[in-house]
């Protein structure tokens, strides 16, 4: 058993408008964390400017969401780690979706592993 869920997507084919837009992408990553039952309680994104990528988390109650986007090769970084009931696979699922990635390479890992008493 397992204390949080951790996924790690790296997201290619994505539009390079997408990836600039610090304003859509931390208004992405809030549905985000709505879809997934969780709570926000506070966010901060930066632009790099002059066709550059973003770079933002979400901070929840259940823990984070974050992105670093790289517009130049259409590729997004995705980091989710939620704990409690919340539901990080639907988050991913809102995001790859709403960045229109072409592929999504996705990484499981189970944090806090615990056994349960026999």
């Amino acid at each position: 058993m397992a204390s949080g869920a951790h996924l790690l997507a790296d997201l290619h084919g994505v539009a390079d408008a997408l990836l600039r837009d610090r304003a859509a992408l931390e208004a992405l990553l809030t549905r985000a964390a709505a879809a997934a039952d969780a709570r926000v309680l506070f966010s901060h994104f930066h632009a790099f400017g002059d066709g550059g990528g973003v770079t933002g988390v979400v901070l929840l109650a259940e823990s984070h969401i974050s992105i670093h986007t790289w517009p130049e090769h259409g590729f997004a970084a995705v980091d989710i780690f939620m704990c409690g009931a919340a539901h990080p696979a639907r988050a991913l699922q809102l995001i790859e979706s709403g960045l229109g990635a072409a592929r999504c390479v996705r990484r499981d890992v189970p944090r806090g592993l615990h056994e349960i008493p026999a």
